[in-house]
């Protein structure tokens, strides 16, 4: 009995059958497979689309499905039945390696760079808002409120525009005896005003207009800051920083008003230690020292000529000279201008303002050693401290009080020249009068 399958010869046999000595390889023998799934013609296991099977011939005769009752029924395929290699590229299997087609992990996706573009721009965003608010409130609650301005009695009407009383004291308040004997401050009680400024802010640009502390002004009426009562004015005159000696800044502003006409919105003061502290803050300020020098043992100013870094000592010593000058309190008036502008530009320049190590240390000084008006905020301030900045700078007017002469030692202003420019002050219009 011949058992193999139909159409195969004997030669065939002896030519791929065991014990041949043909180099050919066997014929393809295809395993009994169990299917899981009956696929489509063409289909692979699975379902999987895969390459057709080669065609039955040559002599290969088609096996059992083991599908139709005469197998195991829905049995497992592996494949072989197709020719199909599982994990071959383009397979269609589930075992490639990465990269490959048909593997287990698909390409890496890529980075979403509008996303975290989005999401860091919200982080910085979001830190600069935090950072500004906190630093709000810690300068704001530096700021020593102390001047009561609804004190003044009798003001004059509201004008355009905003108008800073802007004062330098000679407090020693704070400085240690050392302190006072390397400033040249002497030991005086109580104190008085080193320099008074007059800063109009408006939309037909800012004036900064310094008041001689010797000028000659009248006591009005007011009543005294701190006791209450009514002092009746007598038509006494005195130089003007003898205002502030006798009742404070609320005594200062109320001479000033009643002086010039004009009403003082804000009040600003820095005494001694906290102009130095500023100075020194800031790393020293530039200045240009005139042809010849300056030497004043009152005030320890000794520097020559060209341009050179002052420290705050040596700041404060520059802006108090007077007696080394020819025009002594009108010539120290321009040097305090000469001096704020550069300040106010060495404050406001990147290195500082974009240097948190620098920026707040100067905030610090300057906020912690200044004394204003119970209704000064931080606006109010900024914008005062920019008007400063800019009519320094040549943006706008800087002058002092128009004076006509002197008597008995007091500097007379010139009336005329005085009602012109406070007119133009209230009325915010551009300042035509010149001063001395």
């Amino acid at each position: 009995m011949n058992d193999w399958p139909e159409g195969w010869s004997g030669d065939d046999r002896d030519r791929y059958g065991r014990g041949s000595a043909s180099a050919q390889p066997e014929s393809a023998r295809v395993m009994r497979q169990v299917r899981r799934d009956q696929g489509a013609p063409g289909q692979g296991a699975y379902g999987r689309q895969g390459p057709s099977a080669p065609p039955y011939g040559n002599g290969v005769p088609q096996q059992p499905s083991y599908v139709d009752g005469q197998g195991h029924g829905g049995g497992y395929d592996s494949g072989y039945n197709t020719g199909q290699v599982y994990g071959a590229p383009g397979g269609g299997g589930g075992y490639g390696g990465p990269g490959e087609p048909g593997g287990g992990r698909g390409p890496r996706p890529a980075p979403n760079w509008r996303k975290r573009i989005k999401w860091t721009a919200i982080v910085v965003i979001t830190g600069l808002i935090v950072t500004t608010v906190a630093t709000y409130f810690w300068a704001d609650s530096k700021l020593n409120r102390e001047v009561d301005l609804s004190k003044v009695i009798d003001r004059p009407e509201q004008g355009d525009g905003t108008n800073y009383l802007i004062v330098g004291s000679d407090s020693r308040a704070g400085l240690s005896s050392e302190q006072k004997k390397q400033l040249h401050t002497g030991s005086a009680a109580g104190k008085r005003t080193d320099s008074m400024m007059i800063l109009h802010t408006g939309s037909n640009g800012d004036t900064l207009i310094s008041l001689p502390r010797d000028s000659d002004v009248e006591i009005p009426t007011f009543v005294g800051s701190e006791s209450g009562k009514t002092y009746k004015g007598t038509g006494r005159h005195v130089k003007l920083n003898a205002a502030y000696a006798e009742d404070g800044p609320e005594l200062l502003v109320r001479t000033v008003e009643f002086n010039t006409g004009l009403k003082i919105d804000h009040y600003v003061e820095i005494g001694f230690a906290g102009f130095a502290n500023i100075v020194d803050a800031v790393g020293g300020v530039e200045i240009d020292i005139p042809k010849g020098g300056m030497k004043d043992t009152k005030s320890g100013a000794n520097f020559t000529a060209g341009k050179q870094t002052l420290n705050g000592d040596q700041a404060l010593a520059f802006v108090r000279t007077r007696y080394a000058l020819a025009g002594s309190d009108l010539d120290r008036t321009k040097n305090q201008q000469k001096f704020l502008n550069a300040l106010a530009n060495q404050v406001a320049t990147p290195s500082t303002i974009l240097n948190p190590f620098k920026l707040y240390p100067t905030m610090g000084a300057g906020l912690d050693s200044l004394i204003v008006d119970k209704d000064m905020g931080l606006y109010d301030l900024g914008k005062m401290f920019w008007a400063m900045k800019g009519v320094n700078g040549g943006d706008g007017t800087s002058m002092n009080m128009p004076i006509s002469g002197s008597t008995g030692g007091n500097l007379l202003w010139d009336k005329a020249k005085v009602k012109t420019l406070v007119d133009e002050l209230k009325n915010d219009e551009k300042v035509t009068v010149s001063g001395n």
